[in-house]
């Protein structure tokens, strides 16, 4: 009876160690899910019409002699 005790409390252990992980785990990928459909549907968008007002995307420059990474 007491080897089947050890077995059942290691077992609730793991358990309890691993819930947190796979609760993580189903939510990235039901995340994952969500953005793959979400590009998906934007892929399917009709192209711009050629006399249509574009966004303007600024392009970064680097400013030499920073510390920091570009």
């Amino acid at each position: 009876m007491n080897t089947f005790v050890n077995y059942a409390g290691i077992a609730v252990l793991f358990a309890l160690v691993l819930l947190p992980a796979l609760v993580g785990l189903a939510r990235e990928r039901r995340i994952d899910r969500a953005l793959r459909a979400a590009q998906r549907s934007q892929g399917a968008e009709p192209p711009h019409a050629e006399g249509a007002a574009r966004p303007v995307t600024a392009t970064r420059r680097p400013v030499v002699g920073t510390w920091a990474r570009v």
